[in-house]
């Protein structure tokens, strides 16, 4: 038993107690980005996690239907065992301790990542329309504005006035432009090696609840242009180029073009950048979680080079700037 267990942890651990019919040991996993909570419930030298999801602002018939659209196209996701929608109780098989990111090294990173792309190809190659919401334009604009919102004024002391927000916003709509015209497929949105298992079979993937239909080029970025973990640029290129080729050969829809296709890339990753260094401000502040922040450098770097080589995204040159020599230093 947890010391002190909030109200919600108790509930679930009676819960969980109740349909695994058996004392439960009970440790806690981890908590995300969002309200969510995991813990991993242990009885009859078993396993299982357990779901703390707060009804009220998590959407948990989504988690488990995405789960089931991932299982249909063959992918390691954690099966539904048992759900309370209602009380937002959810219990997961258990795919493990370690996550890609717990074991990734110069060595092991290869193979690791070209079982991503493998994953990522037939996630992609199983989209269908009308199935997940749309990654529409008016969710990418609400993303992108928290750069202007929450980190500009809370970071780097600025509030954009009228004449640079409105240069901001067109430097945002030739991102969301781009990104609106690439092919849509099946997203994850958060496809990293933070969100991939170590699992029996390569990779288990979780924290997929959140899954659009959208830019086909959105967890390239997201895999590759990582929040917690960087690669040198030459074996990103080799990655980018093994997927953009095993995606052709399943006639997922990118860019014929090599350099089309790097540069849709770089677009769409500056727009999920922006929204997570605004995110991560607005968590530090919110809901107290300081150590997103760390990581703010990691997205300016990401960004500079991309803004500085369109014009139309000479406006957020000085913001970017300003950012790298706020954060400057290791990772």
């Amino acid at each position: 038993m947890i010391q002190a267990l909030d109200h919600r942890a108790a509930r679930l651990e009676a819960w969980v107690r109740a349909r695994l019919a058996a004392p439960v040991s009970w440790s806690v996993v981890s908590a995300d980005a969002s309200s969510r909570r995991y813990f991993r419930a242990q009885a009859r030298a078993r396993s299982w996690i357990a779901v703390d999801s707060p009804p009220e602002s998590q959407n948990n018939q989504a988690f488990v239907d995405i789960a089931a659209l991932f299982r249909g196209a063959g992918l390691n996701v954690p099966t539904v065992l048992a759900c309370d929608l209602d009380a937002g109780f959810l219990l997961l098989s258990d795919l493990g301790r370690q996550r890609f990111i717990d074991v990734l090294n110069a060595d092991n990173a290869d193979d690791l990542f070209a079982s991503a792309i493998a994953a990522l190809v037939d996630w992609q190659a199983a989209s269908r329309p009308e199935v997940l919401p749309a990654y529409d334009r008016a969710t990418l604009w609400r993303e992108i504005r928290l750069f202007d919102q929450w980190y500009l004024p809370r970071v780097l002391g600025h509030v954009a006035g009228p004449e640079e927000l409105q240069a901001l916003e067109a430097a945002y709509t030739f991102i969301i432009d781009r990104m609106a015209a690439q092919p849509s497929v099946f997203v994850h949105r958060d496809y990293m090696p933070r969100n991939l298992m170590m699992a029996a079979s390569l990779p288990g993937i979780i924290d997929f609840q959140d899954a659009r239909y959208g830019p086909a080029s959105y967890d390239v970025a997201s895999l590759f242009r990582d929040a917690f973990i960087s690669w040198p640029e030459d074996r990103i290129s080799t990655w980018m180029h093994a997927y953009w080729q095993a995606a052709r050969a399943r006639h997922v829809p990118v860019a014929d073009d090599w350099r089309t296709f790097v540069d849709d890339v770089a677009l769409t990753g500056a727009q999920r950048h922006l929204k997570i260094m605004g995110l991560f401000v607005r968590l530090a502040e919110q809901q107290n979680k300081p150590a997103y922040a760390a990581d703010l450098g990691r997205f300016a770097r990401y960004l500079a080079p991309v803004v500085h080589a369109h014009a139309a995204l000479a406006p957020l040159r000085a913001p970017i700037d300003a950012a790298v020599a706020r954060h400057a230093g290791p990772l």
